[in-house]
């Protein structure tokens, strides 16, 4: 169990409604931003209400002692022998006359419908890290849920984790929590901070990978154990899972992307840049190895549609990283590159608010940064720049919205320090607002 608590509400309040039911809660998202910690918090919780150590299982497959831990079969195997150890410290306890101090579900006894072994009787907790290392772990989830009696989590870093047979055993039997790094007011209550430029000049220069409380601020420490993180996510979320054949253009690619952040970028142009560069890659190639990166959620890509939403077009994307402290290792932070920053965050606080983003792009050929539909039918847009240095930028900035005949919410986000008001409607926010949440008040 973790010692040192520090909530993050956002997920928990995703994650309650399905404790204890008959759904596999699923944390997905990038390497080291807070999924095991958030297994943790939720076995912390059950602990709290009562259920017994012994009713809860840990599996975390990046752990050597359960290295044996390889296919389905032995993964239910370990898990049948702890619940019947559970099972038997219950029976136990019975006999001494105490009363079972889990308060959870009861599960009938007998065989699952159609998994063809027992349900452990009481319920009991299972909680499973990086399920993506055991082969066929699907077919094991799928048994186990069957089975009855047991109530499943589990962390994935790859986003193919519910598609194939696991999606279509389960049959909706499943919710996916989408983690990503710390948002700004997490990294303040992570670090301690109070709201400030000083402390948004350390969110935006180091990011927010939650482990970083652990290290002092500063850039030498701070890159060597997010290069340590890229590596992870190289290797064994893409090289190793897809068999990449060229590492070198896979890392080649990763330095373009994080060059280009916010700028339409197509699998064509990359592969017309590599060929000026004496290297020769298919864009078949390229766009397999940017769907790799997707899927490690090491980038997300903002697909370009008209403003009115109902023409998504095919050609071109842009790519924003999930985590500005590995774009900064692997590039360097450098103060040429903020309109580019800003426009990063900006997106991935949307995306963090449940948004659906993209990118408009009006019938005269210009675009707004981005256009944000909600899962409730709500939509906003939003426009990223750095400063508002004269009248021909705010023309821009705010025209680009002005433009747009709806009475849906409209925002400049900027850093400027005097930012605030409105332009016919339009508000401006200064940056560490808008990261702030003040933007949804």
């Amino acid at each position: 169990m973790i010692k040192t608590i520090i909530a993050r509400p956002r997920y928990l309040e995703k994650v309650l409604p399905f404790v204890e039911k008959p759904v596999i809660k699923v944390f997905v998202g990038q390497r080291r931003v807070g999924k095991s910690y958030l297994l943790h918090l939720t076995m912390s919780m059950l602990r709290e209400k009562g259920v017994p150590k012994s009713r809860i299982i840990y599996i975390n497959k990046e752990l050597h002692e359960f290295e044996d831990i390889r296919t389905d079969r032995d993964l239910i195997a370990y898990i049948e022998s702890r619940a019947r150890e559970a099972g038997q410290a219950r029976e136990g306890r019975e006999r001494g006359g105490a009363p079972d101090a889990g308060g959870g579900q009861k599960a009938r006894g007998g065989r699952g419908a159609e998994s063809g072994h027992r349900s452990p009787g009481p319920l009991v907790h299972v909680f499973l890290d990086e399920i993506q290392e055991v082969e066929r772990f699907e077919r094991a989830l799928v048994s186990l849920l069957a089975a009855g009696g047991y109530d499943l989590y589990c962390t994935g870093s790859n986003a193919r984790l519910l598609t194939g047979d696991l999606a279509a055993g389960l049959g909706g039997r499943y919710v996916e929590i989408r983690v990503h790094a710390l948002s700004f007011e997490e990294f303040l209550a992570f670090h301690r901070l109070e709201p400030s430029p000083q402390s948004l000049e350390r969110y935006i220069r180091f990011g927010g990978l939650p482990f970083l409380i652990y290290l002092p601020l500063e850039e030498r420490t701070v890159y060597e154990y997010i290069r340590s993180i890229y590596g992870a996510i190289l290797f064994k979320d893409v090289i190793r899972r897809h068999n990449i054949r060229n590492p070198a253009f896979l890392e080649r690619l990763v330095l373009f992307l994080a060059d280009n952040v916010g700028n339409v970028v197509s699998a064509k142009r990359i592969s017309d840049f590599l060929r000026s560069e004496k290297t020769r890659i298919s864009p078949s190639v390229v766009l397999d190895y940017l769907g790799y990166l997707r899927q490690a959620y090491f980038v997300q890509a903002a697909r370009r549609s008209d403003l009115a939403g109902k023409k998504i077009f095919e050609i071109g994307e842009k790519y924003y990283f999930e985590d500005l402290g590995l774009r900064h290792a692997i590039v360097g932070f450098r103060q040429a590159d903020i309109a580019k920053v800003i426009e990063n965050l900006v997106f991935a606080q949307l995306v963090g608010a449940g948004f659906e983003v993209t990118v408009g792009k009006t019938n005269g050929g210009g675009e707004v940064d981005f256009v944000c539909r909600g899962a409730g039918g709500e939509k906003i847009y939003v426009q990223a720049a750095y400063l508002m240095a004269d009248e021909a930028t705010r023309e821009r900035e705010f025209g680009r919205l002005l433009a747009i005949r709806d009475n849906y919410p409209k925002f400049v986000v900027s850093m400027d320090p005097m930012a605030g008001g409105d332009v016919k409607g339009v508000r401006h926010l200064a940056l560490i607002d808008f990261l702030s949440g003040r933007w949804q008040a």
